[in-house]
């Protein structure tokens, strides 16, 4: 599904409850799974792949907060309105379902689920999508729910 705005002109009110968005694909490199794993989760299956040979993954995988930190390079450049959003209050039910390996191509299908306008700030509204990340085997490798505050074109 295409939105009825792009995203630089993109409010509250264009992302329509129901509604799915398929937003690109990202290659996932080895070096990179090292590199972020080394500075942010150091665990042996993450950094060292001779190392991750003798764990149950059975080699090197990607941590599951830089899956996360993929899925959000799609969800910005394809979904997340570019001059209207406003901040999140987090996420909900993150789930990393199978691991994601180097050379691994992951793309990433956004739900809306609901759109809430805000009663107390009628210039606003509250965005909660499903997001889904697969491989390219079509398997689901990660599901997770999102809330975004979003600016109205129009205050109602």
């Amino acid at each position: 599904m295409t939105f009825s705005h792009p995203i630089d002109d993109r409010y509250f009110e264009d992302y329509i409850e129901g509604d799915v968005h398929n937003c690109g694909s990202i290659a996932v490199e080895a070096d990179e799974i090292v590199e972020f794993a080394k500075r942010f989760d150091p665990q042996d299956f993450h950094t060292d792949p001779e190392a991750a040979k003798r764990t149950p993954f059975g080699g090197l995988i990607a941590s599951g907060w830089h899956t996360v930190g993929l899925m959000m390079r799609l969800y910005v450049e394809h979904y997340l309105t570019h001059v209207a959003s406003l901040a999140s209050p987090g996420i909900d039910e993150l789930r990393w379902l199978k691991p994601v390996r180097p050379g691994d191509t992951l793309s990433v299908r956004v739900t809306v689920l609901k759109t809430t306008p805000s009663r107390s700030k009628p210039d606003r509204g509250a965005l909660t999508s499903f997001i889904e990340v697969f491989n390219q085997a079509g398997e689901t490798v990660m599901t997770l729910r999102t809330v975004n505050m979003i600016a109205r074109r129009t205050p109602g």
